[in-house]
């Protein structure tokens, strides 16, 4: 059994000659993340038993080290690791830069030492190694209180991101509570191929492999051009309802919807006509995402009005209490504090006698009061610790409304990307990062990790109040990546 750590992190080896501290490293770790001072006195002397180049060699060690604790990028530090002073102040180079810093201790029988010596190319005197042993017991006793989150004895370890290490020391370790939680796909990026004429194609494709791995429903960001957090502002990015139309026609299950519309972005009427009409041809498959707008930037270079945050607000509960009389039967008017309407009609009227509402982002004031009192659904954002908050503000909502919780399913956004395996997890994390961008930063961006991990981690999203995962996968054009996660899906339903 693995133990899994988070990257990026500082992992120091203790243990002496011969007892596998760098045929451990290499199992693991990239090469590039491995200093090792055998390696330096190679490099500024004779060889790696050269004695005599060992002060130049840990000079090196040192600056190296302290560079990549600075960079945050995961180091492991690969010396007989002995020296007090030098672990705590690794551990505290480490801390500084907010990254865990653990220690791996390889204590193996001394006779499997000496036996190990012996084989070796060049041999340690046994003198030498008899003192590194009963120097080691000495070391042991003393490490625990170094300054290190943690010490693990020689095992296997493997790197992921921070997000599923604390979802996994947050997930119920019964995971039949799971069986009915919901996935849906986000896809909120466009720029798979240069030639635009295979945008639809290629969407299609994405859309029915979703279809195919079990995933729940399909959701496009309603933005008029690309976001910072997702890409460059000239990348394509297609109207949403528009795309969200085609996607309509190449599939037959999935449920479709936009996460989420700013509600500055269109007439409410014209948003609900629009809605009602994708609801008729897409057979009642339709769930509408709104919310207040947050790109201010954006609204002020197309032209579009962003009022003050309080009119937002505003503007969004007059479109929850008008919407549902434009898809009800007759033409009533609507009076609200944004716009009225002095008569209602909307042919055809939308197939589902409810179009499920959800409302995105997680103020506390607010929007969760919204989502209480109109909504069928609401997405938020954060760690597992995050939504458990977020979930009881909501429940308090409901409660001073008079609404049962349960009414209001629990949404999250998240950024995953899954792999049968952790090399081809760390293939298609190379393939995918950018230049200037680390594998471990990457990682942690994106929530990479094998498909265990991603069961602990929606299953830590489950434990907090989370019953729908919503979640854009970087490598999703990609052959494997919807399939890696579709295996997460059947996990889930049949714990």
């Amino acid at each position: 059994m693995e133990l899994r750590l988070p990257a990026p992190c500082l992992v120091v080896l203790i243990g002496a000659s011969s007892s596998g501290k760098s045929s451990w490293a290499a199992t693991t770790f990239r090469e590039t993340e491995i200093v090792s001072s055998d390696r330096l006195r190679a490099m500024v002397g004779a060889g790696e038993d050269d004695q005599q180049a060992g002060t130049a060699a840990f000079s090196i060690l040192e600056q190296i080290v302290a560079e990549r604790m600075r960079r945050r990028l995961t180091t492991v530090v690969d010396t007989l690791g002995f020296d007090r002073g030098n672990r705590r102040r690794w551990a505290g180079l480490a801390h500084e830069a907010g990254l865990p810093a653990f220690v791996v201790v390889f204590d193996i029988p001394a006779d499997q030492a000496r036996a190990r010596n012996t084989e070796r190319p060049r041999p340690i005197p046994k003198s030498v190694l008899d003192k590194q042993l009963s120097r080691f017991r000495a070391v042991r006793a003393e490490i625990d209180d170094d300054g290190f989150d943690r010490v693990i004895v020689e095992q296997p370890v493997a790197l992921v991101a921070p997000s599923i290490v604390v979802a996994k020391d947050e997930a119920a370790e019964d995971r039949s509570a799971t069986a009915g939680h919901r996935f849906g796909l986000v896809i909120n990026r466009f720029d798979w191929d240069e030639d635009r004429s295979q945008m639809a194609p290629r969407l299609a494709s994405i859309a029915y492999r979703a279809e195919a791995a079990g995933f729940d429903d399909l959701w496009v960001m309603d933005h008029f051009r690309q976001i910072p957090q997702v890409g460059r502002q000239w990348e394509d990015i297609p109207e949403a309802y528009t795309a969200l139309a085609f996607l309509a026609g190449v599939t037959s299950r999935i449920r479709l919807g936009t996460l989420v519309t700013g509600i500055g972005h269109r007439h409410p009427v014209v948003l609900g006509k629009t809605v009602a009409t994708l609801d008729v041809l897409s057979g009642g498959r339709v769930n509408l995402g709104l919310g207040i707008g947050w790109d201010r930037a954006e609204h002020e270079s197309y032209g579009i009005p962003f009022p003050p945050a309080p009119a937002r607000y505003e503007q969004l509960e007059d479109t929850l209490r008008m919407l549902p009389l434009l898809w009800g039967k007759g033409s009533p008017s609507f009076s609200g504090t944004t716009f009225s309407a002095s008569e209602l009609i909307c042919y055809p009227r939308p197939i589902q006698d409810r179009i499920p509402i959800l409302i995105g982002g997680s103020g506390e004031k607010r929007t969760l009061r919204l989502a209480a009192r109109y909504a069928d659904a609401c997405n938020l954002f954060g760690r597992p610790d995050v939504i458990r908050r977020k979930v009881g503000i909501l429940h308090q909502h409901c409660a001073e409304v008079e609404r049962d919780p349960a009414e209001v399913e629990v949404s999250h956004l998240v950024n995953v990307m899954t792999a049968a395996d952790r090399e081809t997890l760390r293939e298609r994390v190379e393939l995918l990062r950018g230049r200037n961008m680390s594998a471990e930063a990457f990682m942690a961006r994106h929530n990479a990790g094998t498909i265990e991990d991603q069961l602990d981690h929606m299953t830590g999203y489950q434990a907090a109040g989370a019953s729908h995962s919503m979640l854009a996968i970087p490598d999703v054009h990609l052959d494997g990546s919807i399939e890696a996660f579709g295996e997460v899906i059947e996990g889930m339903h049949h714990p």
